[in-house]
């Protein structure tokens, strides 16, 4: 069981998404991966024994709708749900927390991967004018001129600029999109913070260009 859910906080939230609208166990189960970011996704064999237990307290009733079996809390229900108002105000702020640390994964992500990128331009750009500033003249040439060199030189070094940043691309977006389909949160500050990384590297790339 995740750690967000200490010994009879499952049951009690269970209530509480019960309070909000009568659900079907795979809702409930899609509302716990939603309210806690994707960390903690619970199996049938977690909700249900539970469900059957509040069942049994009087707690909540349940309905077959069709294939699916609809739970509803009951008015005894809801009176424990405002007596364990405490209790439950303590479970938030742990999902709030498991959130957080979530986003706080994200951005740290992205940081080192545009940190680690930067690197790689600043080693290239400084490869190449090592090389440039060594490399002895090439004698003249009817078939090849120095001018040729460097374009053949510069399109070999594009190809790999492009793999570079293709495969970062493929990276970040099959991250994000693995992170948002297993329920979890992206908010607008990791968003935003990506954004700015992404701008820092390219104006460090420009300068690495422009020799500065």
């Amino acid at each position: 069981m995740s750690p967000v859910f200490s010994h009879g906080d499952l049951r009690l939230y269970l209530l509480r998404l019960l309070d909000e609208a009568p659900r079907h166990g795979y809702d409930l189960m899609q509302a716990l991966s939603d309210r806690t970011g994707g960390t903690y996704t619970p199996s049938a064999g977690t909700i249900y024994p539970r469900l059957a237990k509040l069942e049994e307290e009087g707690f909540v009733t349940k309905t077959v709708d069709g294939r699916k079996t609809v739970y509803e809390i009951t008015d005894a229900g809801r009176a424990e749900v405002a007596a364990r108002a405490a209790d439950l105000e303590g479970i938030e702020a742990g999902l709030a927390d498991s959130v957080r640390l979530i986003a706080d994964e994200v951005r740290g992500s992205v940081r080192e991967a545009m940190k680690s990128l930067r690197a790689d331009l600043a080693a290239a750009a400084e490869a190449d004018r090592r090389g440039g500033a060594s490399r002895p003249p090439s004698p003249p040439s009817s078939t090849a001129r120095p001018a040729d060199d460097a374009r053949v030189t510069s399109r070999e070094q594009l190809r790999r600029a492009d793999a570079a940043v293709s495969e970062f691309r493929a990276a970040v977006r099959a991250d994000l999109r693995t992170h948002v389909a297993r329920g979890g949160t992206l908010s607008s500050a990791a968003v935003d913070e990506l954004t700015s990384a992404l701008d820092v590297a390219h104006r460090a790339l420009t300068a690495a260009l422009h020799g500065r």
